[in-house]
């Protein structure tokens, strides 16, 4: 018998399927069956965008992938987790192929995969030294290697982990909230005095805004800076937008920069907005989620020049350092400022009298208390090949980009939107003759198309109200042949929605007659 006594009588013995389900033996087999998978996924070397799949079918699929049993634990069905797993490869982005131009988010350093799958077994969770000890400690060194590029006091800055840019955003936003209205996490907005306001550029993430909706500054206290023709923050427009703010009654607080805009990669000019915020007494939040990467590069740093003098910084390292998302790290200038967002206290979790263990918790800084160990695979990475991986690799995306610009500016029929300062390019194709809303229509044509047909995968974004294409080259495997091939498939497809327009017109017109 085991286990203890329950109502005066023994459990039976551990059930056979219950015990299977967690036997090693068969952890090792499947753990097989499965990399042996991802390796034919990795080797694949066709070019491949997305196969969008009806979701009503794909529900269909997935419901007869599930067992009918209910009553027991069914027997593990070797047969059934490779179609799960075939499916679930078949229809995701295919972030390892050189058709994938579209997003954010990279393909992982496979030795970055291998160290989340032992995250994911081992189980645990780390906003407390207690529950993730190696995690805790990675998190401050990985804290100590990056911040060498920052250059901020190793004495004084503060880093911490966080699941996604949108968290780190909210969190940066309420220490410096809470900096700036020192009673209102107790006493409410209403009750602190004064309207707390935000500064953000035209450009800024959508979760910017959406934190401030979070916390309850609202739509009308969101003050909007002008940019320029490339999407940066025009720093000598900012001075008289946050005067005009001030004769509002509106009191900012926090002025939101960006590094890497997600819509044509733009970074602001960091050091100008850092002198300005600094006479005010406002804080200067960073959301370099996308290009805080760039750091690391001796070429491209100087797009994040006056980094030192910022408050905070968001930076994602399942984007632009390649491990599994999420794994974002929110940094903070002063570490006395990264306990200033939260002020609860709960005794099961935290200690009443600190000690050297305690001090490696982060419950105290961030949102969750329960998180991933999502700093290991990053931390394991700079381990075993150093930075040089990150740097070669950013130096690669950012100079095919600069490559892709040449090409595509040298052809007569398609429009270069911008010069791209990081692994982001956003154009247009043109054939000519097309007015604004009809050129509108068409890269939204096409960029549907190209998506449905499966090979490339690109995405749209608008700019000056005109719809764009936007190619993200994360994947060190684009070439120049996968470049000329993307572009003559955009211009092969916009013939057809181009003929097929004109059909349409005809038949309209043919019926009308």
């Amino acid at each position: 018998m085991a286990g203890n006594s329950v109502n005066g009588e023994e459990p039976n013995s551990v059930d056979a399927g219950l015990a299977a389900a967690f036997d090693s033996g068969g952890f090792r087999r499947t753990a097989e069956q499965c990399a042996l998978r991802l390796r034919r996924y990795l080797d694949d070397p066709g070019i491949r965008g997305l196969d969008l799949v009806e979701p009503a079918v794909l529900m269909k699929a997935a419901r007869e992938l599930m067992t009918a049993e209910r009553e027991n634990v069914a027997g593990y069905d070797e047969g059934r987790f490779g179609q799960i797993m075939d499916l679930y490869l078949n229809t995701g982005i295919q972030v390892h192929s050189p058709g994938y131009m579209g997003r954010q988010f990279s393909g992982v350093v496979p030795l970055a995969g291998l160290v989340d799958l032992v995250s994911s077994v081992a189980n645990q969770p780390s906003s407390f030294y207690e529950a993730g000890q190696l995690p805790n400690v990675a998190e401050r060194l990985m804290a100590e290697e990056l911040n060498r590029f920052i250059g901020w006091d190793p004495e004084r800055f503060a880093m911490v982990t966080t699941s996604g840019g949108s968290m780190a955003n909210l969190t940066a936003l309420l220490a410096a909230r809470n900096r700036a209205f020192p009673g209102i996490w107790a006493r409410g907005v209403a009750e602190e005095g004064g309207r707390p306001a935000v500064a953000i550029s035209e450009e800024a993430h959508y979760s910017v805004s959406r934190a401030a909706g979070v916390l309850g500054i609202g739509e009308e206290q969101i003050v909007r800076l002008p940019v320029d023709r490339r999407g940066r923050i025009r720093a000598e427009g900012v001075a008289p937008v946050l005067d005009a703010a001030e004769r509002r009654g509106l009191r900012v607080f926090c002025l939101v920069a960006s590094s890497g805009t997600t819509s044509m990669g733009a970074f602001d000019p960091l050091d100008e907005l850092a002198a300005l915020t600094r006479s005010r007494g406002i804080w200067l939040h960073v959301d370099g989620a996308h290009g805080a990467s760039l750091l690391l590069s001796e070429r491209h740093r100087d797009r994040l020049r006056g980094i030192a003098e910022v408050d905070s910084l968001t930076w994602d390292a399942h984007k632009m350092l390649f491990v599994p998302a999420p794994c974002t790290l929110l940094f903070y200038r002063d570490g006395d400022a990264a306990r200033g967002a939260f002020r609860q206290r709960a005794s099961y979790v935290f200690d009443e009298e600190p000690d050297v263990y305690s001090a490696f918790d982060s419950g105290d800084k961030n949102l969750e208390c329960t998180k991933r160990p999502m700093i290991m695979p990053l931390w394991t990475l700079w381990s075993v090949y150093g930075p040089a991986l990150f740097t070669r690799k950013i130096d690669h995306l950012c100079a095919m980009t600069v490559h892709a610009h040449r090409m595509l500016a040298a052809e007569p029929d398609f429009t270069v939107l911008h010069e791209p300062e990081a692994n982001i390019l956003c154009f247009r194709h043109d054939p000519g003759g097309l007015g604004r809303e009809a050129l509108h229509g068409f890269q939204l044509a096409i960029r549907n198309r190209l998506r449905a047909d499966g090979r490339f995968f690109i995405s749209k974004v608008d700019i000056d109200g005109v719809a764009a294409l936007r190619v993200v080259l994360m994947n060190h495997r684009i070439g120049a042949e996968h470049l000329a091939q993307l572009i003559n498939e955009i211009r092969t497809t916009g013939r057809r929605v181009l003929c097929e327009d004109t059909a349409r017109d005809d038949r309209k017109n043919g019926s009308q007659r």
